[in-house]
């Protein structure tokens, strides 16, 4: 499958997309982002989610590869993940 017709994408789908979430390091970090992606992504197995904390320990990053299966679902994702109220940055 190609592109979506009718839209400028350089991504073709279905297709596997790291998404990197970074936050504060907190208990509930993770688990919060895992809600979000499921409710998008519900295939997702979260036991592949990679957690990264800063080299100060006080931040974490997220690497959350989800099988995309097209551009609403990653923008949908992308904008509910920005909106979190514990995320800082969303790549």
């Amino acid at each position: 499958m190609v592109a979506e017709r009718g839209k400028d994408s350089l991504i073709e789908f279905p297709s596997d997309f790291p998404i990197k979430v970074m936050g504060v390091r907190c208990d509930e970090f993770a688990q919060g982002i895992l809600e979000v992606v499921l409710r998008h992504a519900p295939d997702f197995d979260g036991n592949s989610m990679e957690m990264r904390p800063s080299s100060k320990g006080n931040y974490l990053s997220l690497t959350c590869t989800v099988r995309a299966t097209s551009q609403a679902q990653l923008d949908a994702l992308y904008r509910e993940l920005s909106s979190h109220p514990m995320v800082k940055v969303v790549l």
